[in-house]
């Protein structure tokens, strides 16, 4: 069994930054292949961002050049920055683990409003 924990979500004005955190337990983090999706209000739950075990990248169009995607081993945490928020933002970000089973976390609320 994975645990999945995120944290770093909250209430941002347009323009601001955001960083997410996202704990997975178990000693071979590093093999996890890791994502940050996310689910607004009467919408499907979307990919924002993907990193596998062996660093490959992949960002969701309406994020890429804004949001950074990565993740330290050593502390079993991945992370994702969020620049140049917009209010089509918002959302609950939710933290997903694979290792032959999908884990995901609870989710953590992020509001773009000014």
């Amino acid at each position: 069994q994975v645990h999945v924990v995120e944290s770093g979500g909250g209430l941002v004005q347009p323009g601001g930054s955001l960083r997410l955190s996202c704990v997975a337990s178990g000693s071979a983090f590093r093999t996890y292949n890791m994502g940050w999706y996310r689910q607004a209000p009467g919408k499907q739950r979307e990919l924002v961002a993907g990193l596998t075990s062996d660093g490959t990248v992949n960002y969701a169009d309406s994020v890429q050049g804004r949001f950074t995607i990565s993740r330290d081993n050593s502390k079993n945490t991945v992370y994702l920055q969020m620049n140049s928020l917009k209010p089509e933002d918002t959302a609950v970000y939710y933290c997903r683990a694979v290792r032959m089973i999908v884990y995901w976390g609870q989710g953590t609320q992020v509001t773009v409003s000014s």
